[in-house]
């Protein structure tokens, strides 16, 4: 097939438009408006970046329309990532992101349903259900759509939907009064399907119902099983008629169809006995099969909303961590406010034992708070004036006031809040296959139902109708979607929020599978193997020269940069006292150092590569700094007015866990490799310290997503461990980007997996995690598959041939309740993970 054209004027689009190109080996192909290109080097600068994802196979960036053009690869990369890596760059697209709460879903079929009506809206870009936490993930263009008209989609598929609420006002809204309501239609079709069967099986023995005969009988278990038909089983009915007007069928349909089959033949036999008789049919009831099937799937229902709710409690538990006031100064008084009342700016007071309510910088006082809920860290942290405390942590002792800085759905609890309901409404790419079967699964059965009582009908002993009507009835009521819709959201939603309690927040679920693949792990060394809090070590001057003045003229120019040698620089001037002169001219050079001009000298602060490129002679400093440097030391020169007058060695500790970490990693089967901007010798002796492998050395920044991909292109799947800072694209272009956090920054966009603390062990737990969720999936799936492969047969009468064995509609009931606890009990184990 000929490739699209990418000529901008043949697609006149305002928004977002996107196109399956199936036939071009599945890519997609999508214009995205974006706001905030200004020149010719904005449009390059978002075309590089575009380029360089993993999995896009070509892009155009119109700095006219403010338009780019993209063609990818869905496998390999979604369109949400393609946003997020323009807006990373500071400019605005017009997609949002939305989470809605989705409620009558029941199977598979169910999300295939929802999911079809959201991406048939113009605008929609990605739209991803998740049966095991009910919501629903879109992604959309605003310019064209609203959330009202999401929720007006899906209400026309025949589901009700709302926005999911966040923060403070989620935790269980809406679910109680739906789950009382179950809990009785349960317990009333429960006692009422043990007296049917009672009756059905011995109740003629019973000396006061002797009178009643046959017909007696029959009209006494048509009053008990009528109301459950009607009442308990009115949901299934519900849900079939719902999916009719859709022109589809879900397992509403299969119990529906299933059920009115056993009870409303047994009506005909109650109040028509004459018609079954003279059919040649054998007179009998099976009430207690509609009533019995009914009350096993509410039961099975019923148990498995109470595995789900075990599954989201991590999110729960952090929704709740935020206290419902605070103490807040207003006109010279301490007045208590309801936490959403409280805005930036305000101040508040912490006494010991209270939870912290919102983001805030410490004014006064000193304490020790736990953040441990949050970031996982078990030992409290000291906070002081300028310490920045985090929304939902504990006082353990002391003091505080506090000025707040981030307020409402900006504090760090509620992005971790979002993150992970973003995460656990996500799917997994594995779960394509699972999709594909549903969408046509519940059709299937109907058709091999129809089939199995043709079947018995016509080659089946006596009485034929009888067994062709059970079997009917046992294949629609064994099938079970809801297993395989399950399968894979269940475990997503175990898994990230099981992590979230860890401290370690994962984007998707795709993200969790492409951690469990992971072969290889790529550390960043600066701020990430290291403590990223670099000190002098000792100052060198050339003859003649104090090293005061070296120090000076190294740190005037070094105070406008925020990079980690910098800001070492200036604090070693100022701890000596040294007063700073203002510089001018001020050039970053990336990877190499910067420039500019001090009281009227020309002054270039870098490493060796620079002063060679400068042409400038180091004279003796050379043999010194390669001493330094094979000790694990950072030499940097100082030349002034192209001459040398000076070398600057630091250190910067490396983390009292890194060793650890790369230990565990290896012990895992995976490789690593150390990325450094620093000198062979350098980088080699911190990697033979810590234990890595393989050193890629005197690297600059922008070339760091240059090896990433090369390490791809040789087969490799590649973890990038770095600080979110000056690797952001190393991160993006890994398959998963880890940014080692600090408790504040939870949002670094360029990550896929974002560890809340800047504990290095992390790394190997959330991968093994990720590795552990993936077998659980893998599992999850083998068991819906397997058992709907068997169930299916057995339930038709497939060994009735050889041993006269066929399955009575009741069992198959409690077996399509087992499966479905089966994927999800199966999961939770999940919750169990220590690492």
């Amino acid at each position: 097939m000929e490739e699209k054209g990418m000529n901008e004027e043949h697609r006149p689009v305002k928004g977002l438009e996107r196109r399956a190109e199936e036939a071009d080996g599945g890519r997609d192909y999508a214009v995205i408006s974006i706001e905030g290109m200004t020149c010719a080097g904005c449009a390059s600068k978002i075309e590089e970046r575009i380029s360089g994802l993993s999995g896009v196979k070509r892009v155009a960036v119109n700095l006219a329309s403010n338009r780019a053009q993209v063609e990818y690869d869905p496998k390999s990369i979604g369109l949400g990532d393609i946003v997020r890596a323009v807006e990373d760059l500071g400019y605005r697209t017009y997609m949002r992101k939305e989470v809605l709460r989705v409620r009558g879903m029941s199977c598979a079929a169910c999300v295939s349903r929802v999911e079809k009506a959201l991406k048939a809206l113009d605008g929609v870009a990605e739209a991803k259900v998740n049966l095991a936490s009910g919501t629903a993930a879109v992604l959309y263009d605003s310019t064209k759509l609203s959330v009202n008209d999401l929720i007006r989609e899906i209400v026309k598929a025949g589901y009700s939907a709302e926005r999911e609420v966040s923060g403070s006002e989620r935790g269980l809204h809406g679910t109680t009064g739906e789950g009382d309501d179950l809990k009785l239609k349960l317990i009333f079709s429960l006692v009422t399907a043990a007296s049917v069967m009672f009756l059905s099986m011995g109740g003629m023995f019973i000396p006061s119902l002797e009178g009643l005969g046959q017909r007696g009988l029959f009209i006494l278990l048509f009053a008990l099983a009528t109301p459950v038909q009607f009442w308990p089983g009115l949901v299934f009915y519900r849900g079939a008629w719902r999916a009719l007007r859709n022109r589809s069928a879900d397992m509403n349909t299969l119990i529906a169809v299933g059920t009115s089959a056993a009870y409303f033949y047994s009506v005909l036999a109650t109040f028509a006995p004459g018609f079954i008789s003279g059919a040649g049919l054998n007179l009998s009831v099976y009430y207690d099969a509609s009533t019995t099937i009914i009350a096993l799937v509410l039961l099975g229902k019923y148990l498995e909303a109470g595995a789900r709710a075990r599954a989201s409690r991590a999110l729960n538990k952090l929704v709740s961590l935020q206290p419902p006031t605070a103490v807040v100064e207003k006109d010279g008084k301490e007045v208590r406010i309801p936490v959403g009342e409280v805005r930036e700016g305000d101040v508040f007071l912490v006494r010991p034992g209270e939870r912290v309510p919102v983001d805030g910088v410490v004014l006064e006082g000193r304490a020790y708070v736990d953040e441990s809920l949050l970031t996982g860290e078990s030992a409290p942290v000291e906070k002081i004036a300028g310490s920045e405390v985090i929304g939902a942590s504990v006082n353990t002792d002391g003091f505080l006031r506090v000025e707040a800085t981030r307020v409402g759905g900006d504090t760090v609890l509620s992005q971790i809040v979002r993150m992970v309901e973003e995460a656990q409404a996500s799917k997994a790419p594995i779960q394509r296959l699972a999709d594909r079967v549903a969408s046509v699964f519940v059709p299937s059965v109907m058709a091999v139902a129809a089939v199995t009582f043709i079947i018995w009908v016509l080659f089946g002993p006596e009485p034929v109708f009888n067994r062709a009507l059970l079997s009917m009835v046992s294949v629609l009521v064994i099938s079970c979607p809801c297993a395989l819709g399950l399968a894979t959201p269940a475990a997503i939603v175990a898994g990230t929020g099981r992590a979230a309690e860890m401290g370690i927040l994962f984007k998707g679920g795709e993200v969790l599978e492409r951690a469990g693949r992971l072969t290889t792990v790529v550390f960043d060394k600066t701020g990430t193997l290291t403590l990223g809090r670099p000190r002098v070590h000792v100052v060198l001057a050339e003859a003649g020269i104090e090293e005061e003045y070296v120090l000076q003229m190294a740190a005037a120019l070094e105070r406008m940069s925020e990079h980690p040698l910098a800001r070492a620089l200036v604090e070693e001037a100022e701890a000596r006292d040294i007063k700073l002169p203002e510089g001018k001219g001020f050039t970053a050079l990336p990877g190499m150092g910067v420039e500019g001009r001090v009281g009227g000298k020309s002054v270039l602060v870098g490493n060796e590569e620079v002063m060679r490129e400068r042409g400038i002679p180091l004279n003796g400093f050379a043999r010194r700094a390669l001493e330094f440097s094979s000790q694990g030391f950072t030499v940097v020169f100082v030349a002034v007015d192209g001459k040398v007058s000076g070398m600057v060695a630091l250190i910067d500790a490396l983390r009292e866990e890194a060793r650890e970490a790369v230990i565990r990693l290896k012990k895992m089967g995976l490789k690593t490799v150390l990325v450094s901007g620093d000198r062979l010798v350098a980088a080699e002796r911190v990697a033979n310290f810590v234990g890595i492998d393989k050193v890629m050395a005197e690297v600059k920044p922008a070339e760091k997503s240059g090896l990433v991909a090369s390490l791809q292109r040789n087969g490799e799947v590649v973890a990038m461990v770095g600080d979110g800072i000056n690797d952001a694209p190393a991160l993006a272009q890994a398959d998963v980007g880890i940014a080692v956090g600090t408790g504040t920054d939870v949002a670094r966009e360029a990550s896929d997996i974002t560890l809340m603390s800047a504990d290095l062990l992390k790394v190997p737990l959330s991968i093994s995690l990720a590795r552990r969720a993936l077998r659980t999936i893998k599992q999850n799936l083998f068991w819906a598959f397997f058992y709907n492969g068997v169930g299916i047969p057995l339930a038709a009468g497939a060994l009735y041939p050889f041993w006269g064995i066929t399955l009575n509609p009741i069992f198959a009931a409690a077996a399509m309740a087992v499966s479905s606890l089966t994927v999800l009990t199966n999961s939770l184990r999940l919750r169990r993970f220590r690492g």
